[in-house]
């Protein structure tokens, strides 16, 4: 029997603004960000304390603040908007096609630097199966892409130290580009 569709009383669009340095692109909305309206919202998650120690940031912002985000040249959205439990849940069609509206908004706003946290997703959604992370050899809308880990409380893979050096070799590598 299908499990009944959720409704949430947020629906999570972009945060962008002109000259955005970083333009950081997440899976999908955990139920936790559709629940309260806020990006990276679901309690353990890395985000916000990996963007403050990656430099991004000057002080540790909460989801509440996440429309703050341009204020700092940093945008946000995802390659998907249905919100679930694990990124796992979304189909490969819902992943191409997020990509193709990703492509389309990184022509319209034109950040330095496409940032997407989460190789398997990023692998799936641009037809890219070998993929590491990174600097990427494609770009997204003709912007570079970089891919970085998922800073989901559920991925164990890296620890706040991990996060905070990879996250800030990308935002060093968008200082070096010229503005679009």
């Amino acid at each position: 029997m299908a499990e009944p569709e959720q409704h949430f009383p947020h629906v999570l669009g972009p945060i962008l603004g002109p000259g955005l340095r970083v333009l950081f692109v997440g899976i999908n909305p955990s139920l936790r960000s559709a629940e309260v309206g806020h990006h990276f919202a679901r309690p353990g998650n890395r985000f916000w304390p990996t963007l403050h120690a990656a430099g991004y940031t000057h002080r540790r912002l909460w989801p509440e603040e996440d429309a703050e985000l341009p204020a700092y040249g940093v945008g946000v959205t995802n390659i998907a908007f249905r919100p679930t439990r694990e990124a796992a849940e979304l189909t490969r069609e819902e992943l191409r096609e997020g990509a193709a509206e990703l492509e389309r908004t990184v022509r319209r706003h034109q950040p330095r630097l496409v940032a997407v946290v989460g190789l398997t997703a990023y692998r799936i959604a641009f037809g890219h199966p070998r993929a590491l992370m990174g600097l990427q050899p494609d770009d997204v809308g003709g912007r570079p892409a970089w891919v970085l880990p998922n800073p989901s409380g559920l991925n164990a893979h890296y620890k706040p130290a991990d996060f905070a050096r990879l996250y800030a070799e990308a935002r060093v590598y968008a200082e070096t580009l010229a503005a679009p």
